[in-house]
């Protein structure tokens, strides 16, 4: 298997396209396997296994914990995967760089089922959408315990986000526990945001600000997590989780399951917050771009959809799928924001390296707590 790189260098010398721009091989066999790449805990436990039983095709599906960590990988090459996921303001940039490989519409016969308006909006890192498929979305806010909440300040401000960045409120909650994400973007964009700059900034000084802002309820915050929040929330042993909406919902079906009556409701702060799209991609070198098109296409049929987000509770942009998904996910508006509420939200733009570095430096800086 040659790297992009090696397969580029031959294509020049040949006066091909880059490996960016290949079509799928139309002939010869290939080997019955498919190597996915995606977060932990973002499809339905049984969607590999009826794929493989439908088509014969072995999975291998790996995982990763941060957008970054995909990136090093496939911008290293020979990755060996065949479909990735990741967000639109990374998967901007990394078609601009040649990593993917066009997707072949004749080969998604189930395209059609794709929301034009969230086609439209992802247009805009993937214009004409020739790269990346459309697969689940989610707004960033705050989950919280009603009752505990209640107890501890009954006038709280809990439809705004003075909730976690005013010190005078959020210390109100340190005793019953309060996480951030582990997500540098989500956490700066929300703090700019709530500083009246925009949330995608490239400039130094307003990130001095917003570290100042997070480094002032510091003390208040227990833990930077993205992931274990989720079972925290469902205990009772969190009171106030910065977290990604379909997680609030996870959270509130796995106390449910459980038998354990925890009151979770969760706001899309009035002052805005970020919506953010992710989408499957082929890698330029997959080593099974045909498997790689037929998953797409499994996942496009809006049962098998529907069902992932039945089981995970993150919204899908196949509108296809809606008499299949569970109503009370369908009008949970903070799962499926209605119009009103996807007004006041903005999407991540592409970050580039330079800005990759502030917001590390800056993430860094407030963790620490220096």
């Amino acid at each position: 298997m040659r790297t992009c790189a090696a397969a580029l260098l031959l294509a020049l010398l040949l006066g091909l396209g880059g490996c960016g721009d290949r079509a799928p091989a139309g002939g010869g066999a290939e080997a019955k396997q498919l190597h996915i790449y995606n977060w932990a805990d973002y499809i339905a436990k049984d969607t590999l296994a009826q794929f493989e039983a439908r088509t014969g095709i072995k999975v291998v599906y790996d995982t990763y914990d941060a957008d970054e960590t995909l990136e090093a990988k496939l911008m290293a090459g020979d990755s060996g995967y065949d479909v990735v996921s990741t967000s639109s303001d990374f998967f901007g940039r990394q078609i601009k760089a040649g990593i993917y490989r066009p997707l072949d519409k004749s080969l998604l016969s189930n395209w059609h089922n794709l929301d034009p308006h969230i086609l439209q909006l992802e247009a805009q890192a993937d214009p004409g959408n020739r790269y990346a498929m459309p697969y689940l979305r989610h707004v960033n806010g705050f989950a919280y315990n009603t009752a505990k909440i209640r107890a501890r300040m009954p006038d709280a401000p809990v439809d705004s986000l003075d909730m976690i960045f005013k010190p005078e409120v959020l210390r109100h909650f340190a005793d019953c526990g309060v996480t951030f994400l582990d997500s540098a973007e989500d956490v700066l964009q929300l703090a700019l945001n709530y500083l009246h700059l925009d949330p995608n900034s490239t400039r130094a000084e307003d990130y001095g600000q917003a570290a100042q802002l997070l480094l002032a309820v510091r003390p208040y915050v227990r833990a930077f997590d993205s992931s274990e929040y989720m079972n925290g929330l469902a205990t009772g042993d969190f009171c106030i989780s910065m977290s990604w909406s379909a997680d609030y919902a996870a959270s509130r079906a796995r106390a449910r399951a459980a038998g354990i009556d925890v009151p979770l409701a969760f706001t899309v702060p009035r002052e805005g917050s970020n919506f953010a799209f992710d989408a499957l991609l082929i890698p330029a070198d997959a080593p099974h771009p045909l498997a790689a098109h037929q998953f797409l296409n499994y996942i496009l049929e809006p049962r098998v959809i529907a069902a992932i987000t039945n089981e995970i509770h993150y919204a899908n942009d196949n509108a296809a799928s809606e008499p299949y998904v569970n109503p009370a996910i369908l009008h949970d508006p903070a799962v499926y924001p209605p119009p009103a509420v996807e007004a006041r939200l903005y999407v991540s733009t592409e970050a580039s390296p330079t800005l990759e570095r502030l917001r590390t430096r800056t993430w860094t800086r407030i963790k620490t707590g220096l």
